[in-house]
Protein backbone atom coordinates (compact mmCIF):
# COMPACT_ATOMS: atom_id res chain seq x y z
CA UNK A 1 0.00 0.00 0.00
CA UNK A 2 1.42 3.66 -0.95
CA UNK A 3 -0.47 6.39 0.20
CA UNK A 4 0.21 10.37 -0.83
CA UNK A 5 -0.43 12.97 0.78
CA UNK A 6 -1.08 16.67 -0.15
CA UNK A 7 -2.63 19.71 0.81
CA UNK A 8 -0.55 21.39 3.82
CA UNK A 9 0.59 24.91 4.03
CA UNK A 10 0.86 28.17 6.02
CA UNK A 11 -2.54 29.26 7.35
CA UNK A 12 -3.17 31.98 10.19
CA UNK A 13 -4.83 30.69 13.55
CA UNK A 14 -8.74 30.35 12.77
CA UNK A 15 -8.05 29.25 9.09
CA UNK A 16 -9.07 26.13 7.43
CA UNK A 17 -7.21 23.86 4.95
CA UNK A 18 -8.25 20.78 3.68
CA UNK A 19 -5.58 17.25 3.38
CA UNK A 20 -6.15 14.90 1.15
CA UNK A 21 -4.28 11.54 0.46
CA UNK A 22 -4.39 8.92 -2.51
CA UNK A 23 -4.20 5.31 -1.78
CA UNK A 24 -2.71 2.88 -4.10
CA UNK A 25 -1.22 -0.79 -4.05
CA UNK A 26 -3.65 -3.29 -2.14
CA UNK A 27 -6.65 -1.12 -2.28
CA UNK A 28 -8.78 -4.01 -1.42
CA UNK A 29 -7.22 -5.46 1.63
CA UNK A 30 -7.49 -1.51 3.28
CA UNK A 31 -9.98 -1.38 6.33
CA UNK A 32 -9.26 1.89 8.26
CA UNK A 33 -7.49 5.03 7.03
CA UNK A 34 -6.94 8.28 9.27
CA UNK A 35 -4.48 11.03 9.81
CA UNK A 36 -1.13 11.14 12.23
CA UNK A 37 -0.38 14.23 13.83
CA UNK A 38 3.10 15.17 14.81
CA UNK A 39 3.68 18.49 16.37
CA UNK A 40 7.77 19.31 16.96
CA UNK A 41 8.93 17.73 19.36
CA UNK A 42 6.33 15.16 20.28
CA UNK A 43 5.17 11.67 19.50
CA UNK A 44 3.27 10.81 16.61
CA UNK A 45 -0.83 11.24 18.13
CA UNK A 46 -3.54 9.53 15.67
CA UNK A 47 -5.90 12.49 15.21
CA UNK A 48 -8.85 10.95 12.72
CA UNK A 49 -9.64 7.70 11.22
CA UNK A 50 -12.32 6.34 9.31
CA UNK A 51 -13.49 2.61 8.89
CA UNK A 52 -14.41 1.15 5.50
CA UNK A 53 -18.48 1.11 6.66
CA UNK A 54 -17.55 4.89 7.53
CA UNK A 55 -17.49 5.06 10.95
CA UNK A 56 -15.16 8.17 12.90
CA UNK A 57 -12.63 8.50 15.34
CA UNK A 58 -11.01 12.14 16.55
CA UNK A 59 -9.03 12.76 19.47
CA UNK A 60 -10.46 14.98 21.57
CA UNK A 61 -8.52 18.36 20.76
CA UNK A 62 -9.64 18.51 17.42
CA UNK A 63 -13.53 17.49 17.60
CA UNK A 64 -15.72 19.85 16.07
CA UNK A 65 -13.12 20.81 14.39
CA UNK A 66 -11.83 18.55 12.31
CA UNK A 67 -13.73 16.41 9.64
CA UNK A 68 -12.38 12.68 8.03
CA UNK A 69 -14.02 11.80 4.79
CA UNK A 70 -13.33 8.56 2.54
CA UNK A 71 -13.95 8.15 -1.81
CA UNK A 72 -13.98 4.75 -2.45
CA UNK A 73 -14.37 5.63 -6.12
CA UNK A 74 -11.10 7.45 -6.11
CA UNK A 75 -9.27 5.66 -3.33
CA UNK A 76 -8.71 9.20 -1.50
CA UNK A 77 -9.59 10.32 2.92
CA UNK A 78 -9.69 13.53 3.12
CA UNK A 79 -8.78 15.48 6.16
CA UNK A 80 -11.14 19.00 6.63
CA UNK A 81 -9.40 21.03 9.60
CA UNK A 82 -11.56 24.40 10.63
CA UNK A 83 -10.66 26.66 13.40
CA UNK A 84 -7.35 25.57 13.32
CA UNK A 85 -4.73 26.64 16.14
CA UNK A 86 -1.15 26.89 16.40
CA UNK A 87 -1.04 23.58 18.39
CA UNK A 88 -2.23 22.12 15.64
CA UNK A 89 1.03 22.64 13.64
CA UNK A 90 3.11 19.91 12.85
CA UNK A 91 3.57 17.26 9.95
CA UNK A 92 0.52 15.17 9.43
CA UNK A 93 0.65 11.70 7.93
CA UNK A 94 -2.05 9.84 6.18
CA UNK A 95 -2.78 6.19 7.93
CA UNK A 96 -3.79 2.52 6.35
CA UNK A 97 -5.14 -0.22 8.25
CA UNK A 98 -5.21 -3.84 6.41
CA UNK A 99 -8.24 -5.98 7.04
CA UNK A 100 -6.48 -8.79 8.41
CA UNK A 101 -4.23 -6.77 10.67
CA UNK A 102 -0.56 -5.93 11.26
CA UNK A 103 1.68 -3.03 10.86
CA UNK A 104 0.00 0.35 9.61
CA UNK A 105 1.11 1.92 6.76
CA UNK A 106 2.03 6.00 6.63
CA UNK A 107 2.23 8.54 3.74
CA UNK A 108 5.15 10.56 3.68
CA UNK A 109 3.80 13.58 5.62
CA UNK A 110 2.15 16.83 4.81
CA UNK A 111 3.63 19.71 6.87
CA UNK A 112 1.01 22.71 8.29
CA UNK A 113 1.63 25.64 10.31
CA UNK A 114 -1.12 27.74 11.95
CA UNK A 115 0.52 30.97 12.90
CA UNK A 116 -0.64 32.83 15.82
Amino acid sequence: VQLQASGGGLVQAGGSLRLSCVASGSIARISTLGWDHQAPGKHRELVASITSRGFTNYKDSVQGRFTISRDSATNTVYLQMNSLKPEDTGVYYCTADLREGGVRYRGQGTQVTVSS
